[in-house]
């Protein structure tokens, strides 16, 4: 009978005993899933259809309809922690079990993994990244018909005397045909002890204790192996006693990755025992452009990696390499080769993957020995110093080509009938990121692709093809196109697209172009399997499309910066999947609330942020398994108290409720937000006290400016070692700085401004080796500067602008498609073009300042490189200290409205980077020193209502532009720009007095006190003589001094008779 009536009678007889099913699995089985679903409730698996033969985690039979596979592992769910194998044993015909990233740490009492041998089918075991220990793996031995085991990254071989009793129960295993003992902390000692597995063909010990020589006879009795992994070890050398390793014939495949660490270049002789390996890979290893010439000997060699592996200079010309004529795939990405491509190379007949991205290769394609290798499935030129032709027809004859990669490389123009051609192959990936065309060049579509059918990955983006319509017949001529990367690309007009529908599109990002008008109402039907949609940055108008909360299997969506209108629809609020979305910079409208509060409950990031929502944040009760870990909904017009439920969102990393109208205090239960590294809750209308959160170890950046907040700092608020930005300006603060500050080792940003503290300057603050921003202004501190200001370093920081290293999300972008073209190099290591970083969940870090006269906002890298101190508007007294001349990295220095005085330091002439000096409305005397002219890049500069005086530096560099209200309110400056000119003696160009006359002021104090001195006894002596000569004079003279003496003598005697009148009658 044929297969078909074998079914049938099977199935009739399934029924006729009673055997049911549900929903596609059976009763028995589905129980144990829905249960399964239950403990580890993902949002992931919580959202499929209620047949779980559908279920993305389950494979079953078709013809029986029972489970064959479970895959649980999840590095999201960390909540299973113990074993229960029972949950397993209704799954009779489980043949694979995946139970990775679940966090276990042991198994339930008598119920470990050795009752897993019940289910007589299960072949392969994943536990892999959990904490088991040696005890609980032991039980492993029971399940005699397992052929794969992954204990990757479990707490194994951890005591310190490891011995043959760790390995006895492997030995069991005797069917084991694939092992993953990767990073489990084995030493070399116990390599001698795999030998009992003689089933076994692969062996992977990656990232182990495994180090100095390693000597490969220990694994002779592995004689079925095919495949080893030693990577990231810490081998010095590979050794074989008998300079062989013929004990091992079937080996084929070695990785020693990362291998060698203890010298720079590993010794090409060692490598002489891997004459039988057809698959190497040194990814990472020093290597000599020697090892290069000296290679040819390995004449088995399908497949050679050498990956960063330091290679300079060229590719040799005549020998090694080029002999190697059974290579089949070769990758020399990330290295620094250079020179053109060696002739001899087109002698690689048999190459079907090359990758030699990442370098510094010169030349024109189309002269290269590459348009010979015909047999080329894979080639990747990114990243290199080519000159491609626009057209591409040097690859006319590769009719088997997949994937042609050439990012970021220079494109020729070529005559228009050049560019017309009918290309032999059909690609699945095409990559064109970030290119340029040669100048006077005219960037365009490459003709070819218009006769592309199969196409799976596009990738245009970066490229300014000089506003094209959005290229739609793209999507109409390849069906199975699966991601459409357009970002940057010059795209304009309207959003206009095909008829038919692309039910493979999974990823569509067309962001940072000229599109406008409304998304099409037919966008959700043409796309309805869309995981991943960016559209932000263009021209969007109208309302968000309703249809959007019905796509099933969004994950992202980013519609942010676009003109969107209208309230956020409600269908959106309800999806069943969607796990990121940000919609911030439109014009959105309305309440959230309870409109779209599921999603709170079901989204990892939420970016609502400049937009026109208003209302209350309402409370709620949130689901007991809170994933949030980024909210942002600043600048907005939403009101009310901070929502209590925001405090049981333990996992936020990113809090943004700023720009706002939210009042109140701010409540205690902020310490709960353990793992908050960015809070921004100012410019609202918070009021009380700040919350001490020390145990807040994680925050980075604190902004909690522009509120009513009150009372005094002495209390720590944040004490760690992370905490960069703390930006407190412009509340009701009071008393002192204190002590804790200067706790903050990784202070770069400390802002004070518009407060009311008070005491003398903080000495502490000197402390602070990374600051590198500080504002103090608008305070009523007192005392004097600390000359141990000099001291701070103002050094560039990566860490002020918050690059949100937990927000690039990485998408494999090749990872499926790459799967089909069957290429040992991909399947081993995911190759080096498998991801691209998005980053959609990304906070870029601000910072008000203060600076050149008025406030600016920095972030980026300009936040990174910006170095300002302001103290003005204080009571700071003394001199300015000479010492501040020492910070050569200052942009920004204001001094103003305090009571300074003394003379400017001419040490300031040393800071070659400030941009800003404004030492204003102070005591300062003295001249301004001349050396300051050697400042070039000086921007803004106020002297302005001080007691300086003398002539002005001269109108040379920058002080040449400078005006005079910079000078003005000091009547005793002279020269140009004033209109007071100086005297022939004080004029610019006479000499000028020395800097350290100039430190002391104008006049010499000396001098001045002997020539007062003199000319009061000149005036005495001339009164005298006068007095004598005229009679007079001296008679009226004594008689004015007589009668004043009289007057005098009954003024003084009548106030004390009316003084002791008054004492008697009090």
């Amino acid at each position: 009978m044929g297969p078909i009536w074998f079914r049938v009678i099977f199935i009739t007889v399934l029924v006729l005993e009673g055997a049911v099913w549900s929903d596609g699995c059976w009763d028995e089985e589905r129980v144990v899933l829905l249960q399964l679903q239950y403990v580890l409730t993902d949002i992931e698996y919580s959202r499929e259809s209620s047949d779980c033969y559908e279920w993305e985690w389950v494979e079953c039979n078709i013809a029986t309809r029972r489970v064959t596979q479970l895959s649980l592992g999840n590095p999201m769910l960390w909540y299973l922690e113990f074993f229960n194998a029972s949950l397993f044993l209704p799954f009779e015909e489980l043949r694979s079990l995946d139970l990775s990233y679940l966090d276990l740490i042991g198994c339930v009492e008598n119920e470990g993994f050795g009752k897993l041998s019940e289910l007589r089918h299960l072949e392969n075991l994943d536990l892999s990244n959990n904490r088991l220990n040696d005890s609980t793996v032991s039980s492993l031995s029971k399940i005699s018909t397992l052929k794969s085991l992954n204990l990757k990254a479990n707490d194994l071989f951890t005591r310190s005397n490891q011995t043959n009793a760790y390995l006895k129960w492997l030995s069991k295993l005797g069917s084991l045909e694939t092992l993953d003992l990767s990073e489990t902390k084995m030493k070399n000692n116990l390599l001698l002890h795999l030998g009992g597995l003689s089933s076994l063909t692969t062996l992977k010990l990656e990232g182990n204790n495994l180090e100095g020589r390693i000597h490969l006879q220990e694994l002779c009795n592995l004689t079925n192996l095919k495949i080893l992994d030693l990577s990231d070890d810490r081998i010095e050398s590979i050794r074989s006693s008998h300079g062989n390793i013929l004990c091992l014939r079937k080996l084929k495949t070695l990785r020693l990755t990362q291998s060698y660490y203890s010298r720079k270049i590993v010794d090409f002789q060692e490598l002489l025992v891997l004459s039988n390996v057809e698959n190497l890979f040194l990814d990472s290893t020093p290597l000599d452009i020697s090892f290069l010439q000296s290679i040819g000997i390995l004449t088995s060699l399908k497949t050679l990696s050498l990956s960063s592996c330091d290679l300079t200079d060229t590719l040799p010309t005549h020998q090694g390499l080029c002999y190697l004529n059974n290579l089949e795939e070769l990758n020399l990405n990330g290295n620094a080769l250079s020179g053109a491509i060696p002739s001899c190379l087109g002698n690689l007949t048999s190459l079907r993957y090359l990758d030699i991205s990442n370098n510094r290769f010169t030349g024109n394609i189309a002269s290269t020995p590459l348009t010979n290798l015909a047999m080329l499935r894979f080639i990747s030129l990114s990243e290199n110093q080519f000159q491609v032709p626009v057209s591409f027809n040097s690859f006319a004859n590769h009719s088997h080509l997949k994937v042609l990669l050439a990012d970021e490389n220079k494109l020729v123009a070529e005559p228009i009938g050049f560019q017309i051609w009918w290309p032999k192959f059909q690609l699945k990936i095409f990559s064109l990121f970030n290119c340029t065309i040669e100048e006077h060049g005219k960037l365009r579509l490459p003709n070819f692709l218009y006769f592309q059918h199969d196409l799976r990955l596009v990738d245009l983006s970066y490229c300014n093809f000089g506003e094209i319509r959005f290229p739609h017949w793209l999507l109409q001529n390849n069906t199975r196109l699966e991601k459409l990367i357009l970002k940057d690309s010059s795209i304009a007009g309207p959003l206009i697209l095909s008829l038919h529908p692309n039910s493979k599109l999974s990823l569509l990002d067309i962001s940072n172009n000229m599109i406008k008008h409304e998304i099409p109402r037919n966008f959700c039907s043409l796309f309805p399997h869309l995981e991943y949609l960016f559209m932000s940055q263009n021209a969007l108008t109208a309302n968000i499309p309703l249809c959007l909360g019905g796509l099933r299997r969004l994950r992202m969506l980013d519609l942010s910066h676009n003109n969107l209108f209208g309230e956020i629809p409600e269908e959106l609020g309800m999806s069943i999947s969607l796990l990121y979305l940000r919609l911030s910079s439109n014009s959105l409208s309305g309440k959230i609330f309870p409109k779209i509060y599921h999603l709170f409950n079901s989204l990892y990031a939420l970016y609502l942020d400049g937009n026109k929502l208003e209302g209350k944040i309402l409370d709620f009760s949130p689901i007991s398994f809170k994933i949030l870990e980024e909210l942002d909904v600043s600048d907005n017009h939403f009101y009310g108290k901070l929502p209590r439920w925001l405090w049981n969102y333990t996992e936020l990393v990113i809090l943004d409720f700023s720009k706002n109208h939210f009042e109140g205090p701010i409540p205690l239960g902020l310490c709960n937000l353990v793992n908050l590294e960015f809070l921004d809750l100012s410019l609202n209308h918070l009021s009380g006290t700040i919350p001490s959160c020390s145990n807040l170890q994680n925050v980075m950046h604190v902004h909690l400016a522009k509120n009513k907040l009150g009372g005094t700092l002495s209390d720590a608020l944040f004490i760690n070692s992370s905490l960069v930005t703390l930006d407190l300006s412009e509340n009701n603060l009071t008393g002192r700085i204190p002590d804790w500050i200067s706790t903050l080792p990784a202070l770069s940003v400390f802002l004070l401004k518009a407060n009311q503290l008070d005491g003398e300057f903080p000495v502490h603050l000197c402390r602070l080796q990374t600051l590198s921003i500080m504002d103090l202004s608008q305070n009523k501190l007192s005392g004097h500067i600390p000359s141990c200001l000099s001291n701070l370093t103002l050094k560039p920081r990566s860490e002020k602008s918050y690059g949100g290293t937990e927000g690039d999300i990485g998408l494999l972008l090749f990872d499926e498609i790459m799967a089909d073209v069957g290429l040992i190099i991909y399947n081993l290591t995911g190759g080096s073009e498998g991801d691209r970083d998005y980053t959609f969940v990304y906070k870029e870090e601000e910072v008000e300042v203060s600076t050149k006269g008025a406030r600016y906002m920095y972030k980026g890298n300009i936040l990174e490189l910006l170095s300002v101190i302001d103290l003005s508007c204080n009571q700071l007294t003394g001199i300015i200290p000479p010492g501040l001349g020492n910070l050569s990295e200052i942009l920004g220095l204001n001094l103003s409205h305090n009571n300074l005085t003394g003379p400017i330091p001419s040490t300031f002439s040393k800071l070659k980077q400030i941009e800003s000096l404004d030492l204003s409305y102070n005591n300062l005397n003295g001249r301004i020193p001349p050396q300051l002219t050697e400042v070039t890049i000086l921007e803004v500069f106020s002297v302005a209502h001080n007691n300086l005086s003398g002539p002005l530096p001269d109108r040379k560099n920058q002080f040449g532009t400078f005006e005079e209200r910079s000078y003005q309110g000091n009547p005793l400056l002279c020269g140009p720009p004033l209109n007071k000119s100086c005297s022939e003696g004080d004029s610019p160009g006479t000499p000028r007095a020395s800097s350290s006359d100039e430190e002391h002021g104008f006049i010499n104090m000396g001098d001045f006190y002997i020539s007062f001195a003199v000319s009061y006894a000149i005036i005495c002596l001339a009164t005298i003589i006068v007095l004598y000569i005229n009679p007079y004079w001296r008679r009226a003279c004594f008689y004015c001094i007589e009668d004043h003496s009289i007057a005098s003598y009954f003024f003084i005697m009548d106030s004390l008779r009316r003084l002791l009148y008054f004492k008697r009658n009090i």
